[in-house]
């Protein structure tokens, strides 16, 4: 049984959220809660040129858009801080010194070009690309005295050499010959500054972050072993390691542009909701054991265990991203629907629809039209909503003149409908013009119409009306339509219907 883990997620902020750190923030955060313990939000930004500020808010945006709630780290702040690794330099200066003093580590000052040529070198080969060791016998002192007067060199572990195995939690034993690294770099002497590289300042960080369990993509399989070996030549403890498969696309390369969204911004964007991708990236390399599909939340923290993550494949699946989709955008309640839940990437939609148009609708009554859609046919996401079929929410119909006849009506009683029409709705004031009100009033006139000698019709009012305002032949009642488009749009489209009746042929 896990007691109280301590797990973190340490995205670089060069930039958006990626939807492979989205789901492994998503796996973190819900051991952490599933054990009763803490998820650590902590920003990898040593690479200077190319970490930015608005790529870390992204990350910290999309996470809380997502639910994903972190205990400690930036902007929350904890006892192991600082939470970025650019305000973190003085410690790890503190570990390096010794590794140095006591020739676990040395200077390399062999040059970009250099290390280059060797790569190219051992691939054209075929040997396996390795630090050839060409500054390994300088001495201590004499490399440490250039260093301080070229103020640029890479400070590299004398790796050990030996068989090296760990246990993973997902893939049992996993092992190494670590001759096969040769001298990692640790840390580049900048100036007077030394900066990190990535599996020192992991190392380091880990240990002094107290962290436990690191949960993350198999693609980091092979930095473990580094990682340990560095805590524990400096005296650290390591934590446990569980790698899943990182998300593939359909023929099985990395997930990259070429296959479509990569980022949750990018999602976000398309109308797909937070439920929809917490939901999708879940059951991406985790089984829940159950024939279970659909997840809240909470529903989530409540049944993960490493004991579901699989080490195969995880393949995206696009159909059924937009199957999750129309799930939760048909859920019962329709959260998102209200009219506090509509979110800027909506409004943004709708207003570039609107764009051009004289007329526009309320935040409120997009919710409306949204319900009233949702009961005739499930969207895979939000666009649809703004397009095609259901556009006449947002502009003018064409109107065809024959369909605008219910049954074998004349052009004179359809005409004369629609002159009922308007002397029903013209009176409705403005505070009034409601679906209710609406179906109350044409409903009752709609009764009381019918062909002399048979039983009422009320399609003889209420079709015209329909087509009038939508132009389809399928589409919602008339009460529904007018309810959102509005009072003033309403009667414009109904004058329009007539006047393309009393158009001559």
């Amino acid at each position: 049984m896990v007691q109280r883990p301590r797990v973190r997620i340490a995205p670089s902020p060069t930039g958006l959220l990626h939807l492979g750190t989205a789901r492994t923030a998503l796996f973190n955060f819900l051991f952490a809660k599933r054990y009763g313990g803490t998820f650590v939000l902590r920003i990898e930004d040593t690479d200077i040129e190319r970490s930015k500020p608005e790529f870390e808010r992204d990350i910290a945006e999309q996470l809380r858009w997502l639910g994903i709630s972190w205990d400690e780290g930036i902007e929350t702040g904890g006892a192991f801080g600082p939470y970025r690794q650019s305000e973190r330099l003085p410690i790890y200066e503190r570990y390096l010194q010794p590794l140095l003093e006591h020739d676990r580590a040395y200077f390399c000052f062999c040059s970009e070009e250099t290390l280059a040529a060797q790569r190219e070198t051992q691939r054209t080969s075929g040997e396996i690309q390795r630090y050839s060791g060409a500054c390994q016998s300088l001495a201590p002192k004499e490399a440490r005295q250039r260093a301080a007067r070229e103020k640029r060199a890479i400070v590299r572990l004398r790796m050990p050499e030996e068989h090296f195995a760990f246990e993973d939690l997902v893939r049992g034993e996993i092992a190494f010959d670590t001759v096969l690294f040769g001298d990692i770099a640790l840390a580049k002497l900048d100036g007077k500054r030394f900066f990190p590289l990535y599996n020192f300042a992991v190392a380091v960080d880990d240990a002094e972050m107290r962290i436990t369990h690191v949960l993350r993509g198999d693609d980091h399989i092979a930095n473990t072993p580094k990682q340990m070996i560095i805590a524990r030549l400096l005296g650290l403890s390591s934590p446990q390691y569980a790698h899943f498969s990182m998300i593939l696309a359909q023929d099985r390369s990395k997930l990259s542009k070429r296959h479509g969204a990569t980022s949750v911004r990018e999602l976000r964007e398309a109308g797909y909701f937070p439920e929809t991708i917490v939901n999708f990236l879940a059951l991406l390399g985790w089984n829940p054991g159950t024939d279970q599909e659909l997840f809240t939340l909470q529903e989530l923290i409540d049944a993960f265990t490493l004991d579901g993550i699989q080490s195969g494949g995880a393949i995206w699946n696009q159909d059924k991203l937009e199957w999750f989709n129309r799930q939760w955008l048909g859920a019962p309640a329709r959260r998102w629907l209200t009219h506090d839940a509509l979110t800027p990437e909506l409004e943004k939609k709708i207003v570039a629809v609107l764009a051009g148009n004289r007329w526009h609708v309320r935040k409120e009554t997009i919710a409306t039209l949204a319900a009233t859609v949702l009961e005739r046919a499930p969207l895979a996401n939000v666009e649809e909503l703004l397009a095609g079929e259901y556009r006449y929410f947002f502009e003018k119909p064409r109107l065809d003149r024959e369909l605008l006849r219910w049954k074998d009506m004349a052009d004179e009683d359809v005409e004369r409908a629609l002159d009922s029409a308007k002397e029903i709705l013209e009176p409705i004031p403005e505070g009034e013009w409601t679906q209710n009100r609406l179906e109350r009033d044409l409903m009752a006139a709609a009764e009381s119409l019918s062909v002399s000698g048979e039983k009422p019709d009320r399609g003889r009012l209420l079709w015209p009306v329909r087509v009038a305002l939508s132009g389809k032949k399928q589409s919602p009642g008339p009460f529904d339509i007018a309810a959102i488009i509005g009072k003033e749009e309403t009667l414009a489209r109904i004058q329009e219907a007539q006047n393309i009746i009393v158009r001559p042929k």
